[in-house]
């Protein structure tokens, strides 16, 4: 006679493992969809700063980009700052903007960074830029997934790269003091270490906050603020290596 209270020969006793994967599977799902979000909102602020800062740069001396930053007037610290100001916004507003407030503030920022960038193709050549550009992708791709895919927390890094970035920006306004190519070029080789660390401790926690977002309304907000975390370490990881394999006009 068959023992209908045995687990073992009760169909039922499946459904709990069943359910579990299932779940599984839907928070894989939601999870690659939440990261391809981020990163596509990243490479195309990325994309939208390239096109500004080409078109504003055009024309080399006759460019408007020439126009402004070697006039010296106000309109070139206006460019030059303007980014910060974005940043201040996003992150100081994620909790009383909406998120198609961020959306238009990471846009907007994105237009502004590539007006602030366009003097690197009054600096250096086209082939050169072109160069640091792609090995800037490849070297972002490599550490991006190996922040998404490492089993090992790197949040202990964090504190350590965040010290590093004002450690960065205290030498560099110092350096412009100072104006020492060699301590330029300590900066830069710092620079490019210390955000190549920050794309892969950034992906692993953006990552991790899926967990606490998904289903809620800060989905949206947590996209584009983990948006703009890659896109600066992207950009300055950009400009450091810049100064390496940058060729002058």
């Amino acid at each position: 006679m068959a023992n209908w209270s045995d687990p073992r020969t009760d169909g039922v006793g499946f459904a709990p493992r069943g359910a579990a994967d299932a779940r599984a599977a839907d928070y894989d799902a939601g999870l690659r969809s939440y990261m391809l979000s981020v990163y596509n909102y990243m490479a195309s602020g990325v994309l939208l700063t390239g096109i500004v800062a080409l078109a504003f740069a055009w024309g080399g001396a006759n460019s408007p980009a020439a126009a402004v930053f070697l006039s010296g007037g106000i309109l070139k610290y206006v460019i030059i700052f303007a980014p910060l100001a974005f940043i201040l916004a996003l992150n100081f507003g994620i909790q009383k903007m909406s998120t198609g407030t961020l959306q238009m503030l990471f846009w907007a920022f994105a237009g502004v960074m590539g007006l602030s960038m366009s003097t690197i193709f009054l600096v250096y050549t086209g082939p050169s830029i072109a160069i640091t550009f792609f090995a800037t992708a490849a070297a972002f791709l490599s550490l991006s997934l190996y922040g998404y895919t490492t089993k090992r927390d790197l949040s202990g890094f964090g504190t350590f790269l965040i010290m590093g970035v004002v450690g960065l920006l205290v030498a560099s306004l110092l350096n412009l003091w100072f104006q020492s190519p060699m301590m330029t070029l300590v900066i830069s080789a710092v620079g490019v270490l210390v955000f190549a660390g920050l794309t892969a401790y950034d992906t692993q926690r953006i990552k991790s906050m899926y967990s606490y977002v998904a289903g809620t309304d800060m989905m949206g907000k947590a996209v584009i603020m983990g948006a703009l975390s890659l896109y600066l370490d992207f950009v300055n990881m950009f400009n450091f290596l810049l100064s390496f394999l940058g060729s002058r006009d």
